[in-house]
């Protein structure tokens, strides 16, 4: 058995996982089920929010491997995907390399559309608008800010600009359209537009993520993602406040 390749294999799903926004749990567990799955007498592997360390042991020779994770989004897709495989093997003769071969498929699959996520990213913020008690015009206005944002959170990813300071900007410029919709009477409530608009911007997984984590003993992980939402609210905050205490009283 080549241990090495065996690390490789496991911490390469493990990091899609964890990149993809999986609980901790089910990290190191779909880590452990793949080593054992593949030969290993045991396994044994320690998950944050930033990092990945797993001890494979076999014939009394032991390996480790610590590999960085660098960046954190959403795609349940891939969670799904991977889920399934690993238990895939257990039940089948895939070899290693055909595993291999299968999760950098998975790490590769092409994400949904930029238009589709417009469009979705836009009814999204036009239903919040409207479910925090705004009106048709509020869904209007929080419709056009939703596809704005978006555009913006996406190109700043791809120059993989900090997240502090998307989260700010998109919060600033949720603002500042707002206002300038109700100038021009394409919105009735401030407020319901801004609240509805910037939903797209809450980490609404990371903070279950976080309660989940330590919920399961998790304090690292559950702490640190906990911190990492609350540093998003901040920042969402920062964005948002600074331009409505600077245009308000102009406007």
């Amino acid at each position: 058995m080549n241990l090495n390749k065996l690390l490789k294999v496991s911490t390469l799903a493990g990091k899609i996982l964890l990149e993809s926004g999986a609980e901790t749990y089910r990290v190191e567990e779909t880590i452990v089920r793949i080593c054992l799955a593949f030969g290993a007498e045991n396994a044994e592997s320690f998950v944050i929010p930033t990092g990945i360390i797993v001890t494979i042991t076999h014939n009394d020779e032991v390996s480790t491997l610590v590999r960085r994770i660098t960046s954190r989004g959403v795609d349940l897709n891939k969670i799904d995907k991977i889920n399934n495989l690993s238990r895939k093997i257990q039940n089948s003769s895939m070899s290693i390399d055909d595993f291999n071969r299968e999760l950098c498929i998975i790490n590769m699959n092409y994400k949904y559309k930029l238009i589709t996520n417009l469009i979705w990213s836009s009814i999204t913020a036009g239903s919040f608008a409207l479910l925090f008690g705004g009106d048709f015009l509020d869904f209007c206005g929080a419709f056009i800010i939703g596809a704005i944002i978006k555009i913006i959170a996406l190109s700043c990813q791809k120059l993989n600009i900090n997240e502090f300071f998307i989260n700010s900007l998109c919060g600033g410029i949720t603002a500042l359209i707002a206002m300038l919709l109700i100038k021009i009477n394409l919105g009735e409530n401030l407020d319901k537009i801004i609240i509805g608009s910037i939903m797209l911007l809450v980490p609404g997984l990371t903070i279950t993520n976080a309660i989940r984590d330590t919920i399961a003993g998790d304090f690292l992980s559950g702490i640190t993602k906990g911190a990492e939402a609350f540093l998003i609210a901040v920042s969402i905050a920062v964005g948002t406040g600074a331009v409505l205490s600077l245009l308000l009283p102009i406007l």
